[in-house]
């Protein structure tokens, strides 16, 4: 995971959600604070970390560090609930597995909080099974609900939990203690919850998830790549059959896999139905752990059939619960002490369950070789929504010292914000106040005759905008940027342009007023890096 991670974490760029991340951070924590009370709450604990982060050195790489570090964690972890509920080689396959999971190396490589969401998602889920066996909650409870600060609905993992325990059949003692904890949980969330809703306008872009996109979030889940989708997914289900029923009080991998696969996003889709959507996959990024240690599980059921077919194998009676049937018919649990192998010619050899665990990981490295041509194309900058210091590289190019910029609608400013230099002792017409100083992300935007009155005298206006709002099929709420776009529409002529993305930079200039005019210094033809 670590490998992953670092392989092409130097992308040179960063998107809008990251550039938001890296000029939060960077702001005082006082600011920050006073920021969360009007928008991304949220976020606030994730941007009060990376403020410390930053500190040390502000740039991309170590913006994006605390994700690599989150998801190693978490294959770690994954790792380990694999180990602890059904065998060593069970649990080492299932954390290579969310190590070469493409949806899980793309938020290893982001600036933003699902990775580390992820990671204390399973802390919590280790710390679930050490409830179960000893009583002791307030780990758990303490590990969630810090979660739950990082991202709100990480909460969704407590009726994840509930379903395990439910499948589980824990007794009363059990289901009283997880229960003071998951409402300690809410309790201490309830505050971000009252405030995050009084922002709900921030996700107002989402659409209903549809049945697309829950077959779309289970190929992120089991393999992009045909080939290792259904391979995985068909494993999954011989883990899920083979693998749920358990003696009572007993948690089992499928009994913890299954509902972290299916709740929380199931959750989520379906109240985006009858309520304003809130789905997005990176929400719930934190769900996949679940698929590789279902995958893992139907894997070593396979390899357990297969044995038992093996000629002569001793090996080939495992069960999957990781005890081996004796020749009389009893079962002997296999996971204790072993007595040291004599000179035979089985001490000479490995024995064949590890030939197995080495068949898995052979088999394993199989799926990042499948799916390269994805894992390479990830680490390009335009395989994210927008690539920011590509706009500020052709920004460049042509802005000089005191030339006018308008940005359209106002979050295209986060460009400027990322990467100052490239704007450096530009004007820009629309913004009243700054966002460190506003408690905003962006800025607050001038009043619509402010923005007339600075365009008043302006032989040229550099644009930066969204490409939908250039074209006429978005129109900006705000008012002044209304008023700048129309007058840019009336008085101004294009006279060079550059797109990248969903984003534009554009030259305008009065054509009734040529002197004093620079030549243009994009090209007069749009262009596309």
């Amino acid at each position: 995971m670590l490998t992953f991670g670092l392989w092409g974490l130097d992308r040179g760029g960063m998107w809008r959600d990251e550039a938001v991340t890296f000029q939060v951070a960077g702001r005082t924590v006082p600011q920050i604070w006073r920021l969360v009370h009007g928008v991304d709450a949220v976020h606030g604990l994730y941007y009060v970390l990376m403020h410390a982060v930053l500190a040390v050195h502000a740039d991309e790489v170590v913006l994006r560090l605390p994700s690599v570090a989150g998801a190693v964690v978490t294959a770690a972890l994954v790792a380990e609930v694999g180990a602890r509920l059904a065998r060593p080689r069970v649990g080492l396959w299932a954390g290579l597995l969310y190590a070469v999971n493409p949806m899980a190396g793309h938020y290893a490589q982001e600036g933003r909080s699902y990775a580390l969401v992820a990671a204390g998602v399973m802390g919590a889920t280790l710390l679930l099974l050490r409830g179960v066996e000893r009583g002791a909650w307030w780990g758990y409870g303490l590990v969630l609900g810090v979660t739950c600060w990082l991202h709100e609905f990480a909460v969704l993992l407590l009726p994840a939990h509930a379903v395990a325990l439910a499948l589980a059949r824990v007794r009363g003692r059990v289901w009283r203690g997880w229960g003071c904890a998951a409402s300690a949980v809410l309790l201490c969330l309830l505050p971000m919850v009252v405030v995050s809703r009084a922002q709900a306008a921030q996700v107002a872009w989402l659409r209903r998830p549809t049945e697309e996109t829950a077959a779309g979030l289970a190929r992120q889940f089991f393999g992009a790549s045909q080939e290792v989708y259904w391979v995985c997914l068909g494993l999954a289900v011989v883990g899920l059959l083979a693998g749920m029923a358990g003696r009572k009080g007993e948690i089992t991998l499928a009994g913890v896999a299954a509902p972290l696969v299916v709740v929380p996003p199931g959750v989520l889709m379906l109240a985006s139905q009858s309520s304003p959507p809130l789905y997005v996959d990176r929400y719930v990024l934190y769900a996949l752990a679940g698929a590789p240690l279902l995958v893992a599980a139907g894997g070593d059921r396979v390899a357990a059939i297969a044995g038992r077919l093996w000629p002569g194998g001793r090996w080939a009676d495992v069960l999957p619960s990781g005890r081996r049937r004796s020749r009389g018919g009893a079962s002997a649990d296999t996971r204790g002490p072993r007595p040291p192998a004599g000179p035979g010619p089985s001490a000479r050899r490995p024995p064949r369950a590890y030939r197995a665990a080495l068949l898995g990981l052979l088999l394993i490295a199989l799926v990042p070789l499948l799916q390269f041509p994805l894992l390479r194309q990830d680490r390009d900058p335009a395989r994210r929504p927008d690539d920011l210091a590509a706009i500020a590289r052709a920004a460049a190019r042509g802005m000089r010292k005191g030339d006018a910029v308008l940005y359209l609608p106002g979050y295209t400013r986060n460009t400027e914000l990322a990467y100052p230099q490239a704007f450096r002792g530009t004007r820009d017409l629309a913004l009243a106040r700054a966002g460190d100083v506003s408690g905003t992300l962006y800025g607050m935007e001038a009043p619509a005759v402010d923005v007339r009155r600075r365009m008043a005298g302006v032989r040229r206006v550099w644009v930066v905008a969204d490409r939908s709002v250039l074209a006429g099929r978005w129109t900006p709420r705000d008012p002044g940027e209304r008023a700048g776009l129309d007058l840019l529409r009336r008085e101004f002529a294009v006279r060079g342009e550059a797109v990248r993305g969903r984003t534009a930079v554009r030259l305008y200039a009065r054509p009734l007023s040529p002197a004093g005019l620079r030549p243009p210094s994009l090209p007069p033809r749009p262009v596309r890096w």
